[in-house]
């Protein structure tokens, strides 16, 4: 199933999108954010915090 998701992201407006991943601290420890974002925004996505 993962592999259809993937494959139709490759085509069409799929491509512009990315997905990221960033490490965000928390009082815990650390946690992941995961977004889909526009090619254009990653550097925004990374700057925010």
């Amino acid at each position: 199933m993962a592999k259809k998701a993937v494959a139709s992201l490759q085509k069409g407006a799929g491509r512009n999108h990315t997905k990221c991943i960033k490490m965000v601290k928390s009082e815990n420890g650390y946690q992941f954010a995961e977004e889909m974002v526009l090619n254009d925004q990653v550097k925004d996505f990374f700057a925010k915090k």
